[in-house]
């Protein structure tokens, strides 16, 4: 965190009690409670993306446990007090039916903008927003492997918390990567326009070259080497074998019958005498 953010939540007039209730965190009993309404409600609510969970870990069964902001179920409760209480409506019962969960990617969406917001620099901006696609889908928009080295330098730490077990860290891993079809077309867009920024600001370091500013780098901003070329090797001359000698001369004769072909009229056969 910033010393000019940490000196302005020092400087409120309810810090500290304020600042704990702002940073507060509850799960799904308590954040039912909160809004006086059954877990099971809160959890419907919480997969069709009415909150945003500000972090999560992995109980010892290895489930995922969402953690909410309490300051902002408060809000909540303030703004929709319709969804509270009575039926819900037909257009969340049709999404929870189809199996939608945005719990994942409400979280990824609330953590990139903290990081987005954490610095300027737009190579670092870049990273953030390439941290949330796989490999794959990350070589597909950046191409030249001398930024794909760069963005993975400045890549962002993972969450604190996260399990240590090989199993548990996998699902964590998971998490944290763009899994919905619109969300990862989103990024790939975002991650575009945030590299078309970063290199007008300066190219990614290169051996031998350094950082260079500007889109014209020119002929220090190389591209990354080519795999040597390998010339055909000469080929031998050797000796005319009977056989060729044998085909050029039918080759020859051909053509000379050919010639022969068009030349002038044919000569008139001699009269045979009469027997």
């Amino acid at each position: 965190m910033e010393r000019a953010e940490v000196d302005r939540l020092r400087a409120a007039p309810d810090f500290p009690e304020g600042m704990r209730e702002r940073v507060r965190t509850v799960g799904t009993t308590e954040a039912a409670e909160l809004l006086s309404i059954t877990p099971d409600r809160f959890t419907k609510l919480a997969r069709t993306g009415h909150f945003s969970p500000a972090r999560f870990y992995l109980n010892r069964y290895r489930a995922v446990v969402w953690l909410y902001l309490a300051g902002e179920l408060g809000e909540f409760a303030v703004t929709h007090q319709g969804l509270l209480s009575g039926r819900l409506p037909q257009e969340v019962r049709d999404r929870i039916d189809a199996g939608e969960d945005r719990r994942p990617r409400n979280w990824r969406a609330r953590r990139l903008g903290l990081l987005l917001r954490a610095t300027e620099d737009p190579w670092a901006r870049a990273a953030a927003i390439a941290s949330l696609l796989d490999p794959l889908q990350l070589a597909e928009v950046v191409d030249d492997p001398y930024e794909r080295a760069h963005l993975d330098r400045l890549r962002p730490q993972p969450p604190s918390g996260l399990p240590e077990s090989a199993t548990a860290r996998e699902i964590a891993d998971r998490l944290m990567l763009a899994d919905d079809p619109d969300e990862i077309l989103w990024h790939r867009m975002s991650l575009a326009l945030a590299l078309d920024e970063a290199r007008e600001e300066r190219q990614a370091p290169r051996p031998g070259g350094g950082a260079v500013r500007g889109r014209g780098a020119g002929p220090t901003a190389t591209r990354p080497p080519r795999p040597p070329s390998f010339s055909r090797p000469p080929t031998r001359r050797t000796r005319p074998t009977l056989l060729d000698r044998l085909r050029r001369r039918r080759r020859a004769g051909a053509d000379a019958g050919t010639r022969a072909e068009g030349i002038g009229e044919t000569a008139p056969r001699p009269a045979t005498s009469a027997t």
